[in-house]
């Protein structure tokens, strides 16, 4: 049976202003990468994305357009959009040139990529493009440089792209220092892995030209969160007892302890961040 939603909207205020923290609540997050134990296991839990991806476009957020602009593309930019996913990024770059490709290692992920959008897309990796040298005069990659190794990626980029060649890396993340939104990323096991401030790490040739931070939010209805959750890696690894645990602990905390109705929409907030880079230029001898 379809739920029937309201026009009613929760915002991240009204929450906040009667939510109660637990006494033993973790820090959030300080670390500038995810940690994986081993090259292994960070291919390892990246390859979970094979799956979900049908409800992936659906409930994760798109990018504020001040990210779009730090690109200042013009209609003949040639743009590559690295770890495409199902589109959201690559979707509204393509309303800025025409000149559009994008790759991922995902299979699952390209099949819903490409039932959305006429743009060429193929079957690769960061690390390893299927491109020819000086390509591309801009590269992107949002919610993708944490699952590449960084030095292989920044030296396949530089290969593929042109001397005066841009390079956009972006996330959105929940906003976690807002207490019940932090509290909701440990229930679903996600959004708390990229400290406020971070900055990635790319290698050379790559210059850090421009950081755009800011906030943002989503709207959604609870049983949409719900979805939310099960896009998380952490969700698409575990195994049925676990995501029925998952499950159960997201919906007392969604009706029983924020009292959240079923028909209204949820102000989700977000944190972004970008980071444009350039190639250093080539020293002369």
């Amino acid at each position: 049976m379809t739920t029937q939603h309201s026009s009613d909207i929760r915002n991240s205020q009204s929450i906040s202003a009667s939510f109660v923290a637990p006494h033993d609540a973790p820090v959030t997050s300080r670390k500038y990468v995810p940690k994986f134990n081993s090259t292994n296991h960070r291919i390892k839990t990246a390859a979970a994305f094979e799956n979900g991806s049908d409800i992936y476009h659906a409930v994760r957020p798109n990018y504020p357009n001040s990210v779009i602009e730090l690109l200042n593309l013009s209609p003949h930019s040639s743009v590559l959009d690295i770890g495409c996913g199902t589109g959201k990024l690559t979707e509204q770059i393509a309303q800025q040139t025409s000149s559009v490709y994008a790759l991922d290692p995902s299979k699952n992920m390209l099949d819903s990529f490409r039932s959305k959008l006429e743009i060429p897309s193929w079957q690769a990796t960061a690390e390893q493009t299927a491109v020819s040298d000086s390509r591309f005069s801009t590269l992107t990659c949002a919610q993708t440089w944490h699952w590449v190794e960084p030095l292989a990626a920044s030296a396949e980029l530089d290969r593929i792209s042109t001397d005066d060649a841009q390079l956009l890396l972006v996330w959105n993340t929940l906003d976690v220092s807002i207490p019940w939104v932090h509290r909701l990323s440990r229930i679903m096991h996600s959004g708390d892995t990229l400290a406020e401030g971070f900055i990635p790490h790319v290698a050379q040739p790559w210059e850090l030209v421009s950081v755009l931070r800011g906030k943002h939010a989503q709207e959604l209805y609870p049983d949409q969160i719900h979805t939310l959750a099960h896009t998380r890696s952490y969700w698409l690894r575990a195994s049925e007892k676990t995501r029925e645990k998952l499950t159960h602990n997201l919906s007392w905390y969604l009706t029983d302890h924020l009292d959240l109705p079923s028909t209204s929409l949820v102000e989700i907030p977000y944190r972004f961040d970008a980071f444009l880079y350039k190639k250093a230029p080539v020293k002369t001898q």
